[in-house]
């Protein structure tokens, strides 16, 4: 499955200068910081074993309970996100870890492996094979 050419166009719709694209909050640190926090609220409901807002939860002995901050540093530079929480304190996303403070090279992996004609599909494939993660 390839990236949608509208959703590229509406991406870069406001793109003038390199900034925009690469810049403290140029897109691809946009695009980073959602597909992160997408990638461990994916992984805080595979722990759960529940979508987010299900009744399945009612009673299961752990639920969500709202984000913790993190902040970690690649190449890119900082990079704020916001964690996900169970009220067990048993959820350990595996993207990002915990106590990891730098994150390297993962844009460029991901701009690599679509570059190489690599579906966005494969590239699902590859993240969950490399950090266990479905995204």
């Amino acid at each position: 499955m390839a990236i949608d050419e509208k959703i590229l166009d509406e991406l870069l719709k406001n793109y003038k200068n390199p900034e925009d694209l690469l810049g403290d909050d140029g897109i691809l640190r946009q695009l980073t910081k959602s597909l992160l926090e997408r990638a461990m609220e994916t992984e805080m409901t595979d722990h759960l074993g529940y979508q987010k807002n299900s009744p399945d939860g009612n009673g299961s002995g752990n639920s969500r309970n709202g984000h913790s901050n993190k902040t970690v540093t690649g190449k890119a530079g900082k990079i704020h996100l916001n964690v996900p929480r169970d009220r067990n304190g048993e959820f350990d996303p595996k993207i990002v870890k915990k106590r990891q403070k730098r994150f390297d090279g993962f844009d460029e992996k991901i701009i690599s492996l679509y570059s190489r004609g690599i579906t966005t599909r494969e590239i699902q494939g590859h993240l969950e094979e490399i950090y266990g993660v479905e995204v």
